[in-house]
């Protein structure tokens, strides 16, 4: 079943962007809410999903709305200046939808059969999934972590198999799974990262794909769909997604510092005193920086898939790098400025801790572990013998 694309007539970006500025004082009002809750307030998921923002990350045909991957990267980080759990569920939920486009065309159509504006969550550490082949499929059972904004999801995405070629991404009905009640964190609180369970659940073949191959090997999305997107290795795009609501966190606390120091608050009155306006300037120089390099390798790397270019594995490698460095800029700017910011800063009324805290959590992230990627950078660009 194909749905109509969603009525935004001649929307580009800068639309896209404004219907996610208008959120940020919803979501921020609703932050502390997200926080007691441990999950996405319903009211938050029912504003993305009426803005229309979660389908920019659909095919066309499936209520995509003519923009790219790139767009839903920016809206992650306006939305992550008001609330960064909620931000980092957007991220998840945009992605898997435009993930989707890669699995073969009859998971898409059962997928996006009920609606434009489906969620789905993941949990891809393939160390506790098993993936048994029968007749047909695979007969899936396992205990997965991490599975953020599982509370709120249509559908769930579990990874199975040790090795590269037996990997396996498998899409089930939430219905299928049971979710464990774990998520209590420090940061991202509002993320509901839960535990996902399956039984000896089958899943169909259709509903599957190898990561380690789409985008290369298997062309699936690029065929179907044409979009720049679905000309990139899907691992190539892993990070950025988790990368873009970081960046919104760190503007977050930009925000809240040049605003506590405009009213007075803060440590050595900030407005009167040169010490905090250094570390003002500096932080939101790295923060600047962090959403430019972002935005340059993500536009680059489209324009290399959209005229048909490959991706070596030193290019892979520089921009893992790129993403994790990403975030470190953003650490450096959150952490200054939040060393900055007095005693009241660490009030729990207080936006600048929990954002604080929730750029931190993100920052833990397998993905974005800048020791990981630089290594790995710098073993490739200096050879084996380095």
């Amino acid at each position: 079943m194909t749905v109509a694309t969603a009525a935004w007539p001649g929307a580009g970006p800068h639309d896209v962007l404004r219907r996610a500025s208008a959120l940020v004082p919803v979501l921020r009002e609703r932050a502390a809410q997200a926080e007691q809750l441990r999950r996405v307030p319903s009211a938050s998921v029912r504003d993305l999903r009426a803005s229309g923002l979660i389908r920019i990350g659909n095919p066309d045909r499936f209520g995509g709305v003519g923009l790219d991957i790139d767009t839903a990267f920016a809206v992650s980080q306006e939305l992550g200046r008001g609330c960064g759990s909620t931000a980092w569920c957007y991220a998840v939920w945009v992605t898997h939808n435009w993930w989707l486009g890669h699995f073969p065309e009859q998971c898409q159509e059962e997928y996006f059969a009920d609606s434009p504006d489906t969620l789905s969550s993941s949990a891809l550490n393939p160390a506790n999934g098993t993936a048994e082949p029968v007749a047909g499929g695979f007969r899936v059972t396992g205990r997965w972590t991490f599975s953020s904004g599982v509370c709120a999801a249509d559908w769930v995405m579990v990874a199975c198999g040790a090795a590269p070629d037996d990997r396996r991404w498998l899409l089930l009905p939430r219905a299928d799974c049971e979710v464990v009640d774990t998520w209590f964190a420090s940061g991202l609180r509002g993320t509901g990262s839960n535990d996902v369970v399956v039984h000896d659940v089958f899943v169909p073949e259709h509903r599957t794909i190898n990561p380690y191959r789409v985008g290369d090997g298997d062309r699936t999305g690029w065929e179907l769909h044409k979009r720049a997107s679905y000309g990139v290795p899907l691992r190539v795009f892993t990070e950025w997604a988790l990368t873009a609501p970081v960046i919104g966190m760190a503007q977050g606390v930009v925000d809240e510092f040049t605003s506590r120091a405009r009213r007075g608050g803060g440590s050595g009155r900030a407005a009167d005193s040169s010490a905090p306006r250094l570390r003002l300037a500096e932080a939101s120089a790295e923060v600047d920086t962090a959403r430019t390099l972002h935005r340059a390798d993500v536009r680059q790397i489209l324009e290399r898939a959209g005229g048909g270019g490959s991706f070596s594995p030193l290019e892979r490698a520089r921009y893992l790098r790129d993403a994790s460095f990403i975030v470190s800029l953003c650490m450096r700017a959150v952490n200054r400025l939040y060393e900055a910011s007095g005693a009241r800063a660490m009030l729990d009324a207080e936006p600048i801790q929990r954002l604080h805290r929730d750029a931190h959590a993100a920052s833990h992230h397998q993905a974005l572990n800048w020791d990981t990627a630089a290594e790995q950078f710098g073993r490739l660009a200096l050879g084996p013998n380095s």
